[in-house]
């Protein structure tokens, strides 16, 4: 079972988004997802055709109340995953897990607990907190979203920087998924720039693929709808089938990779 966390700490760069786009269009791949919405707003939740509120069970009852996760995820209306859900609930569970006994491990106990997905992404919230750490350490790797603009280097080097204390105290498996660049625009030449910076310091850990402004990326979220579901002509859904994949490519490399050398 891989989990992937969809991470960074500043808002806005796509994270959401490439969250509820990744789980649909593993989804139409064959997989089984899971998508968990562990951000207090329930943005993925909503984007999912989910209504925050009138959930039974979201995030909160899974991390501070113990349900169980049969009991808590939900699917997605039509759209082919399954779904942990949030609303502002989860902003008690910063609070609250500060009181519990292996606060930090709540979600990955119980992810383990629950039943299997061939994936399981995370929804982290806009900050390195509590929830955020949670997603880490139940985490294989990161999906790093982020926009080619002045501030984002200085930002990846905060949360590389939080990964790796992740990684050397709790989950020394964690690694960096990949970088994924959001709302692109080759036109401009800062995100060119950027992007270069990007590729000369990590290399093919920088997706290929690139999530372009798309109008109707953008309004898919208010139908309840991924863009796959929304219109899957359009450059949004097209880019985030290729991002799928582009993902399930580089993990079936790594699993052969892993497979030779255990047979060496």
């Amino acid at each position: 079972m891989k989990i992937v966390a969809v991470a960074n700490q500043k808002g806005g760069v796509g994270k959401t988004t490439t969250s509820v786009n990744l789980a649909a269009s593993l989804a139409a791949m064959g997989r089984s997802v899971l998508l968990v919405d562990l951000d207090p707003q329930g943005n993925a939740t909503m984007s999912s055709g989910v209504d925050k509120h009138n959930l039974e069970l979201t995030a909160y009852d899974l991390l501070v109340e113990g349900a169980p996760l049969k009991d808590v995820a939900v699917p997605a209306a039509d759209n082919g995953y399954s779904l942990v859900g949030a609303n502002r609930d989860l902003t008690a569970a910063e609070v609250e897990l500060l009181n519990l006994e292996g606060r930090e491990h709540r979600l990955a106990n119980a992810l383990a607990a629950g039943f299997q997905f061939d994936m399981i992404i995370i929804d982290c919230p806009p900050s390195l907190s509590m929830l955020t750490v949670n997603a880490l350490i139940a985490a294989n790797s990161v999906v790093i979203t982020m926009q080619c603009e002045y501030f984002a280097l200085e930002g990846l080097s905060t949360l590389l920087a939080t990964i790796e204390r992740v990684k050397e105290a709790a989950n020394p498996r964690l690694e960096v998924e990949g970088i994924l660049r959001t709302m692109y625009d080759p036109r401009n030449s800062l995100t060119n720039e950027v992007s270069a910076q990007l590729h000369k310091h990590f290399g093919d850990k920088v997706y290929r693929t690139v999530i372009p402004r798309n109008v109707r990326l953008a309004e898919a979220p208010s139908h309840g709808l991924p863009a796959l579901h929304y219109d899957r002509y359009s450059a949004g859904a097209r880019a985030y089938a290729a991002l799928a994949g582009e993902f399930v490519k580089r993990q079936r490399e790594r699993s052969e990779i892993e497979g030779a050398q255990a047979g060496d």
